[in-house]
């Protein structure tokens, strides 16, 4: 019960930790996700940006059009800026033409250098009486505006406190937005009389206060903190259907929190911060119109006219040296005009794309829900099972994900659980692989005292090496016991005795782990082992008597260094009994408690042999099936003994040596002496004690002196080589 119960804590002790490392990272994890750092929102964005690439706007024939001063214009009338006369002349003829709204995406905050009037200013000599008679561009252009639905665009400044006055009014529903889009401290002025003539003021900042070159969410607003200022598309929008107000919708109960805008007859879902999530379509010359087509001498084409009517005009630049190029989510690089083209047009279409507000406490949740079902299937299932959780988790929010932004335009973030989840599984499964692999340490530990390095590692990469309960095979089955070992102990204190059995048995069973063997026990004195399992070992049984021949020569050693403290009056001796045959094999005992061991009549029939090897008063003894599996070993028969327990005789070999002494000469002259006095043992013949004393001339010509013993116990009871068919014989 004890062992049970520290086997349990232990167990629930690393499956504690184990939950508890787990449940700290997805902590870690889950406080990372909610303080978005800049490279999680990066990873998100790009996310979106994919999806827009997999499935981008498509481009409708809205009424929005760019009118381009590209390359082609300004070889026609020269470089940039152009004289405000002439951007007058645009106005007109765009006017002329039927556009609903023009919006120019250039910012008019200088006096233009190129009117006569300022040209002449400069010359030195010229009468002041002339200047009030030359004409003036931004007049002109004043002039031009006024009337008509112009919106002009000015941008963000560091320096001064100008701010533009606002065209349109506003409305609110809910609490005061005001606080919610970027701020502006200041914008670029404009000329006074161009301020006054637009009929709309817009901000030309497409995204302001980010440092990224993708435009992915433009503000449609910006704040002073008082008033908001409505950027150039969104203007542009409201000129065009001659609507006066905004009505802004935020959030009940949540000041600063935008989220929706309502513009005339559309309704344009934004962030809390007042920004547009931008659906960009690929980026395509239907949408241009080059400005030298408008301005062109003839006039502009029916197609022309077409295009233009009843559409909201943006004027800008695509030509390369003015440098206004932005990125889109597409990864196209587009003028930034284009952008707030495209703006209008994601409105008019109704195409929008959002991300509620609810969305990062949804990924939040996610990540420490997911997270924590991983750790618990990881510690208390199994890492497979864990890993087809995370594989499902992934699955589904990605298809999630995607469904959400393929059908109802929503972006949710699939990496943040995704990745989060992998980290989660990772440190779970990294923290159960090094319990398993401290407890694998212990195993092969426990198990390098009973079986050889190269069995072991053997079994742990082997598939089903090990398996509980019993299996069937044929094992050579070794015992070992001491001789005398009761006389001994009576002569020693038990300390003595444990010391002495320490250094004996610890020497001998060297012997089994070196030849591939498993140890299965030590009873008192004795030591049981076996080979051929918990894996096949091949010739098992010469690898059992490579064992006992080496216990013999670690037995010699011991006792000629006096290692257990005798001295010349006792040298300790042992016998070994080998026998080959089916056993059954496996993990045997309680269900909490077992050993691995054999069981069956081949481990009887070794544990008779080796009590045998009394009777036949030589060390090593094998069976007849285990001596037909040493073929090149020296072996001498040693007669069929009636084993304890077997009704039937047991033939027996002593085994002399290895496969040396097997092909010396002085061997193979002993064994052909031995066989000619088997012979006349088994037929009783008078001459048998001459060749017994003939063989143990032999042995001692060939240094087998181990043998003498052997012939001299023959002598007193040969009966042991009678056939079983005969009668059995006196002791001769």
């Amino acid at each position: 019960m004890q062992g049970k119960g520290a086997d349990t804590i232990m167990v629930t002790r690393a499956q504690q930790i184990g939950v508890v490392i787990g449940l700290a990272f997805v902590t870690a994890l889950t406080t990372l996700r909610a303080s978005d750092p800049p490279l999680l929102r990066l990873a998100r964005d790009l996310t979106f940006d994919q999806y827009q690439r997999l499935v981008p706007r498509t481009f409708e024939n809205q009424p929005v059009r760019v009118v381009d001063i590209d390359e082609a214009s300004l070889r026609e009338f020269g470089q940039w800026p152009w004289p405000r006369n002439r951007i007058a002349a645009l106005v007109d003829r765009l006017s002329d033409l039927g556009a609903a709204a023009i919006a120019f995406d250039i910012l008019f905050a200088e006096p233009d250098r190129l009117s006569p009037r300022n040209v002449v200013r400069d010359i030195i000599g010229i009468d002041p009486s002339l200047l009030g008679k030359l004409p003036d561009n931004d007049e002109i252009f004043s002039q031009s505006l006024s009337g008509r639905p112009v919106v002009l665009g000015f941008g963000l400044s560091n320096e001064g406190n100008y701010l533009p006055p606002v065209k349109a009014g506003f409305a609110y529903t809910g609490e005061d937005p005001s606080g919610a889009p970027p701020t502006i401290k200041a914008a670029t002025p404009l000329q006074p009389q161009l301020e006054t003539n637009a009929a709309g003021l817009g901000h030309i900042s497409l995204n302001p206060g980010t440092s990224s070159a993708v435009v992915r969410a433009v503000p449609l607003f910006l704040s002073d903190g008082k008033q908001l200022y409505p950027n150039l598309a969104l203007e542009a929008l409201r000129v065009a259907q001659g609507a006066s107000t905004y009505v802004l919708d935020a959030a009940p109960h949540t000041p600063n929190t935008l989220t929706r805008v309502k513009i005339g007859n559309f309704v344009v879902p934004v962030t809390a911060a007042g920004e547009l999530w931008l659906y960009v379509s690929r980026d395509t010359a239907e949408r241009y119109i080059s400005a030298s087509k408008i301005l062109a001498t003839e006039g502009a084409s029916a197609n022309i006219r077409t295009a233009i009517e009843g559409s909201i005009v943006f004027v800008g630049t695509s030509a390369s040296g003015l440098q206004d190029v932005r990125t889109t989510a597409l990864d196209e690089n587009v003028p930034g005009v284009s952008i707030h083209a495209q703006i209008v047009e994601q409105i008019l279409s109704g195409r929008f794309l959002s991300r509620p507000d609810w969305a990062d406490g949804l990924e939040i949740l996610s990540i420490a829900v997911l997270g924590s079902l991983l750790v618990i299937v990881t510690t208390f299932v199994n890492p497979a099972a864990a890993l087809a959780c995370g594989l499902l988790i992934t699955f589904f929010a990605l298809v999630a994900s995607w469904a959400a932004f393929l059908y109802g335009g929503l972006l949710f973030d699939p990496l943040a659980p995704i990745v989060s989840g992998s980290i989660t599984h990772f440190a779970a499964t990294a923290f159960r692989f090094l319990v398993t692999d401290r407890e694998r340490r212990d195993v092969r530990r426990a198990f390098g005292h009973y079986l050889s390095p190269s069995l072991l590692h053997r079994i742990e990469h082997t598939r089903d090496a090990l398996r509980l309960g019993g299996d069937e095979r044929e094992l050579t089955v070794m015992f070992v016991d001491v001789r005398n070992f009761t006389q001994i102990s009576e002569e020693m204190s038990p300390s003595a005795v444990v010391a002495f059995l320490n250094t004996l048995l610890d020497a001998l069973s060297h012997h089994v782990i070196a030849n591939e063997g498993t140890l299965d026990k030590f009873i008192g004195d004795s030591i049981m082992a076996f080979w051929n399992a918990p894996v096949d070992v091949s010739d098992h049984a010469g690898k059992a008597v490579r064992a006992a021949l080496g216990m013999r020569e670690t037995l010699a050693r011991l006792n000629g260094g006096d290692a257990f403290g005798f001295g010349d009056a006792r040298r300790v001796g042992i016998g070994i009994g080998i026998h080959t045959g089916l056993a059954c094999v496996g993990n045997m005992g309680a269900e909490t408690r077992f050993n691995y061991t054999a069981v069956g009549d081949a481990v009887n029939i070794a544990a008779r042999i080796e009590s045998a090897c009394k009777d036949v008063n030589f060390d090593i003894l094998v069976s007849e099936p285990t001596a037909g599996l040493l073929p090149d070993c020296a072996l001498l028969e040693a007669g069929a003994l009636t084993l304890k327990g077997k009704s039937m005789r047991t033939k027996l070999f002593a085994v002399v040596g290895d496969e040396h002494v097997a092909r010396s000469a002085g061997f193979v002259e002993l064994q052909a002496a031995h066989r000619q006095l088997v012979n006349a043992l088994r037929v009783r013949s008078t001459g048998s004690r001459k060749l017994i004393s003939a063989a143990k001339l032999k042995a001692q010509a060939a240094a087998t002196g181990l043998l003498q013993d052997f012939y001299s116990q023959i002598s007193r009871r040969g009966g042991h080589f009678v056939d079983e068919t005969a009668d059995k014989a006196a002791d001769i």
